[in-house]
């Protein structure tokens, strides 16, 4: 769904033969019998595409550069993931004579299921518009293909989080941070945006979330993610006496174990979120990254395009229901 018209007027598209996905050479050019777009136009749309991608995946980016991504092979044939959470068993003994028999315990497993769906938006091009792009040599209006990466974007990062699941289909639901039923709560008493809100009480209140983390058995490396309306507080200075140069948000980075502050425009307001950096917490199924297809309807005089993606985040809690994940609000 992504043919092109090669330099000699053919139509065409680029078959993967394997390898590194980036390198042209694992590319073979194979004919097709129809395409709209030449190859620099594809170009114009998939860079607006990622260009938005890049900026708004602030979730996800963390996941990835924490390598908890999970690759799924042939996502369009699957709709639902199945993975199994096993127990704690087994103990390790101390002994002088290694022909001691331990004990044989076999764990208990539990299955999860996860729904696997396509995130998409539908935007479409004139025929008698795109042939007077050619002719002005204005290059093809990418406007309508950023507009609908921008809405992918978002529903990606609303899954993470949003005040509530996604979806539910084939016994599983896609929960955010904020809906999955096994996170720890730690009590916001009063907003940190509030003017009698200090600075040692905003650090206070990290601890305790850094603490009912490690009460649950998680230990790091954490992240902590905060509202937009809680970015400017963060530049504040921590020590007002001029005593320090450190701002509210380095002296939170300077706690052992949190890796940075991160603000996410679709958290909700005075939700903040301390997240372990582990894949028994939190993983990315990737399955298809965000791209385009085009179709033609109207006898070719409209080309219709889908900017869509196949990536769920997995929120994750142990077999005993202990979670990573801390929510203060």
């Amino acid at each position: 769904m992504r043919p092109f018209i090669g330099k000699d007027g053919g139509a065409y598209v680029l078959l993967h033969k394997g390898g590194d996905p980036k390198d042209v050479k694992n590319y073979k050019r194979v004919p097709v019998n129809n395409a709209t777009l030449r190859y620099d136009e594809w170009r114009m749309l998939d860079d607006a595409v990622l260009k938005v991608a890049e900026q708004r995946l602030v979730g996800f980016d963390d996941l990835r550069s924490n390598g908890l991504v999970t690759p799924l092979g042939n996502a369009m044939a699957t709709t639902v993931l199945t993975w199994e959470e096993a127990s704690d068993a087994l103990e390790a003994f101390v002994s002088i004579d290694p022909v001691r028999r331990g004990n044989n315990d076999n764990p208990d497993y539990k299955a999860g299921h996860i729904p696997i769906p396509v995130v998409h938006a539908d935007y479409t091009i004139s025929d008698r518009l795109l042939q007077e792009s050619r002719n002005r040599g204005n290059g093809l209006d990418s406007s309508n293909a950023e507009r609908a990466a921008r809405k992918v974007s978002e529903q990606l990062e609303d899954m993470l989080f949003g005040a509530s699941a996604t979806m539910v289909y084939g016994g599983g639901t896609i929960h955010s941070y904020i809906s999955h039923p096994d996170k720890n709560t730690v009590t916001l008493s009063l907003a940190w945006d509030d003017g009698s809100k200090t600075p040692a009480q905003i650090l206070a209140d990290v601890i305790a979330m850094k603490q009912a983390s490690i009460d649950a058995k998680f230990y790091g490396p954490w992240v902590l993610y905060i509202p937009t309306a809680y970015e400017t507080v963060m530049d504040q200075d921590y020590d007002t006496s001029g005593a320090s140069t450190q701002t509210i948000r380095q002296r939170i980075e300077a706690i052992a174990g949190i890796q940075k502050v991160q603000v996410v425009d679709r958290l909700p307001a005075n939700n903040v979120l301390l997240v372990t950096m582990q894949r028994d917490v939190v993983d990315l199924i990737d399955g298809l990254p965000m791209q385009n297809v085009e179709w033609n309807t109207e006898g070719g005089f409209v080309h219709n395009y889908k900017v869509l993606t196949i990536q769920v985040p997995r929120i994750r809690s142990d077999y005993n229901s202990n979670s990573g994940i801390v929510l203060l609000a």
